[in-house]
């Protein structure tokens, strides 16, 4: 039996053809005698009606990194010390910002004794910050590929590989924001 995968108005990337096509309508096949139908197609008004296994959401097509957005790192100027005052810190007059958010919304800032403290160092965390979304990719990927070649590979190599799959999950996992929830 067969279930619609995908529904009327979805946008598609249909590979045989190689573009995107809005499904137009979906085909179910029935047989008589059975409930379900036996198979599904959709058309996407490109001359012919395609199987599920050819197309591929739009959705799917983004990476871990990419649904997370365009982290950046950009730079306020810091109101409490003009640069002549902080020749010290590595971008005098300036003090990092990291956004989340497409209109420069959201993110991390840090406070001004917290920055005059040790401004090598919160630098540092600004872009780490920043590449978060890449490193958790390289994570996965690290994981991924240990996964599939679990025969070929050395044991630090499946320890680092083990080690990326726990951080991914902490990072993902519920019940941690749960925790921290309960603690405030």
């Amino acid at each position: 039996m067969a279930k619609a995968t995908y529904h009327r108005h979805q946008r598609v990337y249909v590979e045989p053809v190689g573009t995107w096509a809005v499904i137009d309508k979906v085909n179910p096949v029935w047989v008589k005698g059975f409930d379900e139908p036996v198979r599904v197609t959709y058309d996407c008004g490109l001359g012919r009606d395609f199987a599920a296994e050819e197309l591929t959401p739009e959705s799917a097509e983004k990476t871990d990194s990419q649904q997370l957005g365009h982290w950046r790192l950009m730079r306020a100027r810091n109101k409490w010390q003009s640069p002549d005052e902080s020749r010290n810190h590595p971008f005098p007059g300036t003090y990092p910002i990291v956004v989340t958010d497409e209109n420069d919304w959201g993110g991390w800032r840090v406070p001004g004794a917290e920055y005059e403290r040790d401004p090598s160092l919160i630098e540092m965390q600004a872009r780490l910050i920043v590449n978060a979304p890449h490193l958790l990719t390289l994570a996965k990927a690290l994981k991924d590929y240990a996964r599939h070649n679990a025969g070929d590979l050395d044991d630090d190599l499946i320890s680092l590989a083990k080690r990326a799959e726990q951080l991914s999950q902490h990072i993902e996992s519920d019940a941690e924001v749960r925790k921290v929830r309960a603690v405030d």
